[in-house]
């Protein structure tokens, strides 16, 4: 994620900002122009506030009027939508278009966590944007919309809600966004990572593979890679909850539930490529140059400086990935908290990221694999 500025007072914006904490100003998100605006109100309707010289971009000089996303009501989203789509009824923005299901929002604990999917939610979506990947809706006439349910578990059932993705439809269970709840799952399931953005870019990968392998003709490279898919993935999920994953599974494989079946390996694998581009953005955004001394032969040293959205190719955003774990994990130590990205690309691994970053150019650029 990259970092924004007030336009008004210079104060620097981050993504969740609903305020600048200098001026005073309300800030949104201005997705179809990809920036944060502080903006003023003009009647029903919100206008970019003029920076003190007058001068500023297209979208201060601009007459166009916006509007926050309903959800913005719900102290749920900071994104806006131009006037005129509000008009015509569009009333939720880029991001919250793709909901289908929330929870009961009338409990105050159950709209709290509502509030942390949906922010995690956003960066999803930011991503996507960044990536120009597809991004149906329900109305779109396309046969497999990319949709959201937000659920949570019934109290008067024994059963769960498992978060999941089938056929266009992603849910993420509600107790996902509880930390102390989704840390006791991941000790309990020997997970060594598991964040609720981490979820929604592993299921969205499930979407995507629909989408750009089943769908977009690359079946037999995704299987020359990954795997057969048409593996039973009952029987899959059966034995690698009893036997775990087998002897050896770091030499081709992200994680351990990788291992589990194609399916699997790819969303992984997807997953990671989405945690690269935002870090790395966010990364070149602060200027960050590691370069250890002793790192005589350069394997820990990066100055990242590139646009993670456009690589010359896959193997750029790992040269620069790899020293910044290094120093993400080496600083957490310092304080006394876990590594936040506790895995190691080998070299298959990177092949695979390679074959997902290759996809998703072919789809940006209108070309095939």
């Amino acid at each position: 994620m990259k970092l924004f500025q007030c336009q008004c007072c210079g104060q620097v914006l981050f993504f969740e900002n609903t305020t600048c904490l200098h001026c005073g100003h309300t800030v949104g998100y201005l997705p179809e122009l990809d920036r944060m605006a502080a903006v003023e109100p003009d009647g029903s309707a919100w206008r970019v506030a003029p920076s003190p010289d007058g001068s500023g971009d297209a979208a201060v000089a601009s007459p166009q009027l916006w509007r926050f996303c309903r959800n913005w009501e719900l102290s749920a989203c900071n994104w806006m939508v131009p006037e005129e789509a509000s008009q015509e009824g569009e009333a939720f923005c880029l991001a919250c278009q793709h909901n289908r299901t929330v929870p009961d929002l009338s409990d105050p604990e159950r709209h709290a966590r509502w509030q942390r999917i949906e922010a995690s939610k956003r960066r999803l979506i930011y991503t996507l944007i960044r990536l120009g990947l597809p991004r149906p809706v329900p109305g779109d006439a396309h046969p497999e919309p990319l949709v959201f349910d937000f659920l949570a578990d019934d109290p008067g059932s024994a059963k769960r809600v498992m978060t999941g993705h089938a056929e266009g439809v992603v849910t993420i269970s509600l107790v996902e966004a509880d930390d102390a709840a989704r840390e006791k799952l991941r000790s309990e399931m020997g997970e060594a990572y598991r964040t609720l953005l981490g979820h929604f870019r592993h299921e969205v990968g499930h979407y995507y593979w629909d989408i750009l392998v089943r769908d977009g003709g690359a079946l037999d490279p995704f299987r020359e890679m990954f795997g057969d898919e048409r593996a039973d993935y009952g029987e899959a999920l059966e034995r690698h909850y009893q036997t775990g994953a087998p002897a050896g599974w770091e030499a081709a494989h992200i994680s351990a539930y990788a291992t589990m079946h194609p399916w699997e390996d790819w969303a992984e694998t997807w997953a990671h490529y989405l945690h690269m581009v935002d870090t790395l953005e966010t990364a070149t955004a602060l200027g960050i140059l590691i370069d250890p001394e002793m790192d005589r032969d350069g394997e820990l040293s990066a100055d990242i400086d590139i646009d993670p959205y456009n690589p010359t190719g896959s193997r750029e955003l790992i040269a620069s990935w790899m020293p910044l774990t290094v120093a993400l994990n080496t600083l957490n130590r310092s304080i006394g908290q876990h590594d936040p990205y506790p895995f190691s690309l080998s070299q298959e691994v990177r092949r695979k990221i390679g074959f997902v970053h290759d996809l998703v150019a072919a789809q940006r650029s209108g070309g095939a694999v």
